[in-house]
């Protein structure tokens, strides 16, 4: 009843848009105005004429009909793109997410949807109810691994913690609600929530407090919208794509207020090495610790052995019976212990295919993508398959002794030795086994920084680990002599490839203003060109050569070539 009010409400103030119907402010389409499709027709009925009369005055209107229209498209389509180019510069200062929107639409180009796709068996199925059938088939099976350890599940028991969600927290959370999300099954968006008055909030209020004195969430709160999105190769095959879940938007209010619960609680017992979805800390912390600990190492001249660990769909294959018994270890009991199990008990999803849905199918592994509480449940459960695994292995740095960093489910194993790395690593793999995950052989590499070249051969389960020269870790290139030689060259062709993506939609559009081009520069070409560079050592040829690369884009801006003999500082 909450969310057929709601949207019932939503269509009555602002009506419903039919999706299809409204080109909506795309600038190659926009231009398309009744003062041009004028000009064109009366471009086509002067054609016409000349065709069937051939006269010189008809050839002549012909002409000046062709003209007019041409200086009608242009002057039209030069108007359309200043806008856009406006409201792009106005969007990067006061509306990031609109502006990042049209980033992406405009480097991604035009994307075709694939009408046909292959069956568990190889076939090609046409048919809508097929590919609809044989998405949920395959994301089914993907959601709900087999192979998954069970071990009893803990008591809520008594907690003292407060006995009901309160205004403060709700009202708080809805203000923080982003704008122009997608809804999930229920079709209730953030604007919905957030356009409230005192009466509907304090229904969403009761909803949050009955859902947590009774330990059962509504069956649209644990429901998630299963979108597949095409990452690379043959649009046809399943597993080329990824799927995005959307979840209820009144129930992620609930799952954040849990979240705000669940947090302080755990947050004093997860180790230092894990950074990933915590505050203050970001990938730049264990990027330059890592760093440090490499340069230091070679500096005097000791050894560090590495093993990149790849998890097998870690976020997914998280099991939830172990999750709970974790989450009691780490503090989490009664009633809000109770409330996060609420949100799975009963969690199904179903997948959408433009506007097609398949029936509903129930998930019983893995976390809620999407979910506020997920990120933190996460780095519970891996922050204790870290502990236990925990030994007197390491690299001494300073005062202190490293032996792994850890970034949501990014991690790097260090040992002073081989034969250290690999007793490490087995206690590493035994405790993710007993805790349901599984290292990917065939993506975690190991890898020695050494002035002697050395082996540093691992095995997980039987199997060797492939031993490189180069690792990219969150982003960043390390490589076994300690250098970012390669890294500031990966920099620049990642640069240049931005700058190749846009250049036809952006940096050489006559009509698109320069701040809207600098925009562009400062938000995607820039930190692109620059990620890391902490790291780096800032020598003269180092700075010259992002200099360079700085100025690439911009005298394309200002559409100047070397060939025009104008210095970059003119």
């Amino acid at each position: 009843m909450f969310s057929s009010s709601i949207v019932d409400a939503a269509i009555r103030s602002c009506g419903r848009k039919v999706s299809g119907a409204s080109r909506g402010g795309n600038p190659r389409t926009q231009w398309w105005t009744l003062e041009v499709r004028d000009a064109v027709k009366l471009k086509k009925g002067s054609y016409r004429a000349w065709l069937a009369r051939g006269t010189p005055e008809a050839t002549e209107s012909y002409r000046q009909a062709k003209q007019t229209t041409a200086v009608v498209v242009s002057e039209a389509k030069t108007r359309v793109w200043e806008e856009f180019g406006e409201a792009m510069e106005k969007d990067y200062r006061t509306a990031s997410g609109k502006f990042w929107q049209i980033v992406r639409r405009l480097r991604r180009g035009k994307q075709l949807s694939a009408n046909t796709i292959y069956s568990r068996g190889g076939e090609l199925l046409a048919s809508t109810g097929d590919i609809v059938g044989r998405w949920k088939e395959y994301f089914e099976d993907l959601l709900n691994p087999t192979d998954t350890p069970s071990v009893e599940e803990p008591e809520a028991g008594d907690s003292e913690v407060d006995s009901f969600i309160t205004q403060a927290e709700v009202t708080e959370v809805v203000q923080q609600l982003l704008g122009g999300k997608a809804p999930g099954v229920d079709e209730i968006r953030s604007e919905y929530l957030k356009s409230l008055d005192v009466v509907g909030l304090s229904w969403l209020i009761c909803l949050c407090n009955i859902a947590w004195r009774s330990g059962t969430v509504p069956l649209d709160w644990a429901t998630g919208v299963v979108v597949p999105l095409f990452k690379k190769g043959d649009q046809r095959v399943c597993s080329n794509y990824r799927g995005i879940t959307l979840l209820s938007l009144p129930g992620k209010v609930y799952s954040r207020v849990l979240e705000r619960r669940v947090r302080p609680l755990v947050e004093p017992r997860i180790q230092e090495e894990q950074c990933g979805f915590r505050p203050s800390r970001g990938t730049l912390d264990q990027l330059y610790t890592l760093h440090r600990v490499l340069e230091g190492s070679w500096e005097f001249a000791q050894p560090v052995h590495m093993c990149f660990v790849d998890l097998e769909k870690a976020f997914d294959h998280v099991p939830r019976s172990i999750l709970w018994e974790v989450l009691w270890e780490y503090g989490v009991h009664g009633p809000l212990l109770r409330a996060v199990r609420s949100l799975y008990n009963r969690s199904r999803s179903l997948v959408r295919i433009a506007s097609c849905k398949s029936d509903l199918f129930p998930v019983h592994v893995g976390l809620r993508q999407g979910c506020p509480l997920s990120p933190v449940l996460f780095i519970v459960f891996m922050d204790r398959i870290s502990r236990r695994s925990q030994g007197l292995e390491g690299v001494r740095f300073g005062d202190h002794r490293i032996s792994s960093l850890i970034f949501a489910d990014d991690v790097v194993r260090l040992a002073s030795s081989g034969l250290d790395l690999q007793h490490a690593l087995g206690r590493f793999a035994a405790e993710c086994e007993a805790a349901g995950m599984r290292i990917n052989t065939s993506k975690s590499e190991a890898m020695a920084l050494d002035r002697k070249k050395v082996a540093c051969t691992l095995q997980v389960g039987g199997e060797v680990l492939p031993q490189v020269e180069e690792f990219k870790y969150l982003g960043v290139l390390f490589t076994s002599e300690g250098r970012m030689d390669r890294e500031i060259d990966r920099r620049i062709g990642a640069a240049a490839a931005v700058m190749r993506s846009m250049y036809r939609s952006v940096v050489v559009k006559k009509e698109l203003s320069r701040k809207a081009k600098l925009s562009i520069n400062q938000s995607i070409y820039a930190p692109t060109l620059t990620y890391g560079h902490e790291l780096w050592v800032m020598t003269e040829r180092v700075r010259s050569r992002i200099q360079a690369a700085k100025m690439s884009f911009l005298r394309r801006v200002a559409g100047r070539s070397l060939r025009d003999r104008v210095r970059s500082l003119e």
